[in-house]
């Protein structure tokens, strides 16, 4: 991902990445990638195909949303995408969107069995 504009140097406006691939990062963590095709002064962003680029460990799975519009006030950043380099890892695996769903669920649960075994020990003073 280059976060760079014309000659290398940053971009100042989103005007400068119109009709261009790009990732965006939204607040809640999810990555959209597609083409922007228009945007307004709050960074409201119109994307043109674009795909919900879902990772988990070494899978991945593109799920696809079409045109799609994105409140600004979500939005975490916006990044060009550099067409001439590979966008993900060659290790990376991708899978159906079932088997996404059933490795982001997995994920979830052992983050908070983990959470659930922290405060059952939180009573053991180990100082």
């Amino acid at each position: 991902m280059s976060l760079a504009g014309p000659d290398n140097f940053p971009a100042t406006s989103l005007a400068d990445n119109l009709d261009k691939k790009l990732l965006v990062i939204l607040r809640d963590g999810r990555k959209l990638v597609g083409i922007l095709r228009s945007f307004d002064q709050f960074a409201n962003v119109v994307l043109e195909q674009a795909i919900e680029r879902i990772m988990v460990g070494e899978l991945y799975c593109d799920l696809p949303l079409g045109l799609y519009i994105i409140r600004g006030e979500n939005v975490v950043v916006i990044g060009e995408l550099d067409l001439e380099k590979e966008e993900l890892p060659p290790h990376m695996v991708r899978v159906m969107p079932s088997e996404i769903k059933r490795a982001q669920k997995a994920e979830k649960d052992a983050t908070e069995l983990k959470g659930t075994m922290r405060k059952r020990m939180e009573f053991l003073d180990f100082d």
